[in-house]
């Protein structure tokens, strides 16, 4: 692959030459979960202040035809992790000017939908508003959400998020993971978007989020990756190696 850096061209070595930097490889790595971890984190807080509030439940028309399979809303999380962390990952190994551009605008709508949360105010799809009934402490409940081990193996975020969350994070992530997709070529492409596609089945069939949810995410996904992938490129020019 062919780069800019600082006006010179440099060949980027490609993943399974021996001189290819796989140092950086997991440094970006460790670099991207630490940032990552604490968006998400950060995004929490305003999320549980909302569930605390009474929302509305809201009529919609997609979900009314489509039925809710139990299984599916089970393992809803498990499906999002397959088609969001092996892409990812696929994308560092491949190109981290790249990936370092992702994360980075993955990291910000993830804070963005931190705020958008609480200005909806939504009620659950399928659930009475139990939250609203039963206040929980909310730093005990923060610290059970991002332990990696409980909100995996106990669920924690199917029990203590009963709230729609407004824009639909499974949809945001995958979708973005598409667009930047575009760069590694038609092939890869497809199928990061098969997935996101398998993702968006998986929201329906679960009555995970509102129809609502799930075109503003892609609305509000589809604005700031070219807003904020063009400020990247613009700011910081070693992150850039070719434009969209």
């Amino acid at each position: 692959m062919i780069c800019l850096n600082n006006g010179k061209i440099a060949a980027l070595p490609k993943p399974g030459q021996d001189e290819y930097p796989w140092r950086v490889f997991f440094g970006y790595l460790a670099a991207a979960v630490l940032f990552r971890y604490l968006c998400h984190s950060l995004m929490l807080i305003p999320v549980l202040f909302n569930e605390l509030r009474p929302a509305p439940h809201l009529p919609d028309l997609v979900l009314a035809a489509v039925p809710r399979l139990s299984w599916v809303a089970r393992w809803n999380y498990y499906f999002w992790i397959a088609c969001y962390f092996p892409p990812a990952f696929y994308l560092l190994y491949r190109d981290r000017r790249l990936f370092a551009r992702f994360i980075i605008i993955d990291g910000v709508i993830s804070l963005i939908r931190g705020l958008m949360i609480p200005l909806t105010g939504l009620g659950p799809t399928h659930r009475p508003d139990v939250n609203a009934l039963r206040p929980f402490d909310l730093w005990p409940a923060w610290w059970q959400l991002v332990n990696p081990y409980k909100a995996l193996v106990h669920d924690t975020a199917g029990i203590l998020l009963t709230k729609d969350m407004f824009f639909s994070g499974h949809i945001a992530t995958t979708f973005l993971l598409y667009l930047y997709s575009r760069r590694l070529g038609k092939r890869e492409s497809r199928v990061f978007l098969v997935l996101q596609l398998f993702c968006l089945l998986v929201v329906f069939f679960s009555h995970l989020h509102y129809t609502i949810d799930v075109i503003g995410a892609y609305a509000i996904t589809f604005t700031v990756f070219i807003l904020g992938d063009r400020w990247l490129c613009q700011k910081f020019p070693r992150l850039e190696c070719r434009p969209f």
